[in-house]
């Protein structure tokens, strides 16, 4: 008949002699960045060689779809049906990367090979996403194994590969399949705990909006020191008009983009006690920095952040004695559903107008990614945290929403799904640059969090 802790175990077992690391490294070795063209044949590799065999020998039935996007990547959709009396879970993921960046990894370690130092698994897709929903699907082969072939739920998947180019295509994918992916809940793995020590649940993501901000005096440079003093430099008005946006220790001065009411009573008492940190060595948490009164959990996942991403003037690789003719700074906001974007362009039109710069233009703004949010307090939420807590022993934190961005609004708005993330790396992790790396003490604990979970998910109960 087997059992939840058998199951558990022929998890832990195969991870403890290096299984589930040998998969992990295949896939890695796999170059399936998104954002480098010259690789498009390796993000289909990666469904068609890697992911599609393991899926069909899981008995899943299995598609791989063009994107509705041309020059964007494939999505795979899967599914495993057991009846239609049975709970339907929809589980996500993204086979693609960012690039490889091989020449800024430090001496030793390789994007594309994967390497094993310490407490650490590198190599670029390791926490962001392959070693995620590769945990997922691993967690799900032990209870198929322990279950007799059987989950006695239903499973449907979708695993993109346009992610790191802002999930392109997805949309429209799963408006045209609606009707092939609707499930219960979306129970599903990205991004980072709050600490690498404490499981994690995400009930939503920030959105991404971005807008460059534009400053274009002259048809090209004027000499420094005939100029210098006379004509306007468009690099410091742009500094100070930035300036005017956020102050010396990152308040956001223009008060419309952030929630009217504070952080919401809910959201505060969610993160009542949330601890946040993980970053490594790259970043520090700067107590100073930020919105006055908010906790730092409340800043990452309650309220909204602006960040300069770049920003430009003259020729800073090859610098020469001019007065440059324009500057140029691209900047997000990170903000939660409490805002609405829709008012942020305005927003700042009206705040720069007000502060003196009518001459700086905002362009290209608009979301790149919308935010999303389930109630933290939703009978699904609820049953993940005591299965979680079952199969762990220790305190699952809810978070409402992830720092980071990531697509669920596409399913809430088509599918009407709950979101459950379910991170397994944390903020340190190297993501997006050079060592990328998958803690694996962590990574071991998602395991066995997700055989909890999936062999709960056949058991009556669930909501």
């Amino acid at each position: 008949m087997g059992s939840r802790d058998g199951a558990i175990a022929r998890a832990l077992a195969g991870f403890d002699g290096n299984a589930f690391r040998d998969r992990l490294a295949d896939l890695v070795a796999i170059p399936s960045t998104s954002q480098d063209q010259a690789h498009a044949a390796d993000v289909h590799r990666y469904l068609g060689d890697a992911i599609q065999p393991w899926l069909v020998q899981m008995g899943f039935d299995v598609e791989i779809h063009p994107n509705p996007e041309p020059a964007f990547g494939p999505i795979l959709m899967a599914e495993r049906l057991e009846g239609p009396d049975r709970p339907t879970v929809l589980t996500y993921g993204h086979g693609d990367t960012v690039r490889g960046l091989d020449e800024q990894w430090r001496a030793g370690l390789k994007p594309w090979v994967l390497t094993e130092e310490g407490d650490r698994w590198y190599g670029r897709g390791t926490a962001d996403n392959k070693g995620q929903h590769a945990l997922n699907l691993a967690a799900l082969e032990a209870v198929l194994a322990e279950r007799g072939g059987h989950l006695g739920f239903n499973l449907k998947l979708i695993l993109e590969t346009s992610e790191e180019r802002g999930s392109t295509g997805l949309r429209a994918f799963v408006r045209e399949q609606a009707d092939r992916l609707m499930a219960d809940v979306l129970i599903a793995s990205d991004g980072p705990r709050v600490v690498p020590e404490v499981p994690t649940i995400a009930t939503g993501t920030r959105g991404t909006y971005h807008f460059d901000l534009v400053l274009d005096l002259r048809p090209g440079g004027v000499h420094s020191g005939h100029w210098g003093g006379l004509t306007t430099d468009p690099a410091v008005v742009l500094t100070h008009a930035l300036g005017c946006i956020m102050d010396r220790h990152g308040k956001i001065l223009v008060r419309d983009w952030l929630p009217a009411n504070g952080v919401p009573a809910a959201v505060r008492a969610v993160l009542q006690g949330c601890p946040v940190g993980g970053g490594g060595e790259a970043a520090t948490i700067d107590p100073d920095w930020g919105e006055p009164g908010l906790t730092p959990a409340e800043k990452i996942y309650g309220w909204n952040g602006f960040i300069v991403l770049a920003m430009v003037s003259g020729r800073p690789e090859n610098p020469v004695n001019a007065v440059a003719p324009n500057a140029t700074a691209h900047c997000q906001i990170r903000y939660t559903v409490d805002t609405d974007p829709a008012g942020f362009e305005a927003a700042l039109r009206r705040h720069l107008d007000e502060n003196g710069f009518p001459e700086v233009r905002i362009e290209n703004a608009g979301v790149r990614m919308p935010a999303s949010r389930t109630d933290p307090g939703h009978p699904w939420v609820q049953w993940a945290i005591e299965s979680m807590e079952q199969s762990l022993g220790k305190r699952v934190q809810v978070i409402p929403n992830s720092s980071g961005g990531l697509p669920g609004d596409v399913f809430v708005d088509y599918l009407g799904v709950p979101l459950v993330w379910i991170p397994h790396s944390y903020n340190g992790c190297g993501q997006h640059g050079p060592n990328e790396h998958l803690l694996i003490a962590p990574a071991r604990e998602g395991l066995a969090a997700f055989t909890g979970l999936w062999w709960d998910l056949g058991e009556p109960g669930a909501p």
